[in-house]
């Protein structure tokens, strides 16, 4: 019998603006640190308004980290220290090993109406693997598995796998799974997932119920009752739903349907030390990594 993972927190994304200014919402940050280990951050860029991106992410450094951007509308383009260049287009993404480092920018287009919506993830490296070297892959949108399942259900695999389908990005340290879910109304989703490992959804369309044995009114957010001021208790979009440990997890999508991009991973469970795009284990590992960015000795790499 499937032991359900229940929702041990709601959190709900935060404004914030990054890089040379651009305006998005923070699922979760620096100050959640240990609690969703092996993943450091979740970043929502979505705006019909250029101003608000087209400054994007100037050239900088990333070191002990991986940073996973996917696209849903308009463009990012990026190039970095190893020569890589390119374009990530709607449905397509972005799974940057930093290891030892690297230096890249990361400039958003929007598409013809001016749209840009797209997801920043990091997940910390371990130790072992900190300065590991550098490792990138561009996954078009052609090589992301679509899953069409009974009822309407649809997930696109892009880390993981479902009913025997693996996604594209594999051989990744902290064995993460990372799947775009698409629930119809009313109908349930239900999920194997791997017991002690972090597992986390984020609502991006629609809503639902990501425990039904729990009223999600009773949620605690950020330190404030969870309650939609219509009174509709289910889970909102722009909101993210952290689960306690278990084996599966099942959602039930409201009369609207939902749409979530669910994470899992294993945690790590070392000490953090992060300050801006780099995060190693020390205060001094920091230091020195910054040193050697002053210096021009930060990338390692051929």
């Amino acid at each position: 019998m499937a032991n359900l993972r229940r929702v041990r927190k709601v959190m709900r994304s935060m404004p914030t603006i990054e890089g040379a200014g651009v305006h998005l919402k923070r699922a979760f940050g620096f100050q959640h640190v240990p609690e969703l280990d092996p993943f450091l951050l979740l970043d929502d860029f979505h705006s019909g308004k250029p101003e608000e991106y087209i400054m994007g992410f100037p050239w900088h450094p990333h070191r002990g980290i991986e940073t996973i951007t996917y696209v849903l509308q308009g463009e990012v383009r990026h190039e970095d220290s190893m020569g890589n260049k390119g374009v990530i287009r709607p449905g397509e993404l972005q799974w940057m090993t930093a290891g030892s480092g690297i230096i890249h920018q990361e400039m958003p287009e929007g598409d013809e109406s001016g749209t840009l919506w797209g997801f920043q993830l990091w997940a910390n490296l371990p130790a072992s693997h900190k300065m590991m070297n550098p490792r990138y892959q561009e996954i078009k949108s052609n090589r992301v598995p679509e899953l069409f399942m009974e009822k309407g259900l649809k997930v696109r695999i892009i880390c993981g796998e479902v009913n025997g389908i693996e996604g594209p990005v594999r051989e990744i340290i902290t064995n993460p799974e990372y799947l775009d879910v698409t629930v119809p109304p009313e109908e349930k989703f239900f999920h194997l997932t791997v017991p002690g490992y972090t597992v986390f959804a984020y609502v991006i369309e629609g809503s639902g119920h990501f425990d039904r044995e729990k009223d999600p009114c009773a949620f605690e957010v950020e330190g404030e009752r969870y309650l939609d001021p219509a009174g509709d208790c289910v889970i909102k979009k722009e909101t993210l739903v952290l689960y306690g440990d278990g084996d599966s997890i099942e959602v039930t999508a409201g009369d609207r349907g939902v749409r979530f991009l669910l994470v899992a991973g294993k945690p790590i469970g070392e000490p953090v030390a992060w300050y801006g795009p780099i995060v190693m284990n020390t205060q001094e590992e920091l230091k020195t990594a910054f040193e050697e960015y002053r210096r021009g000795t930060f990338i390692k790499h051929p």
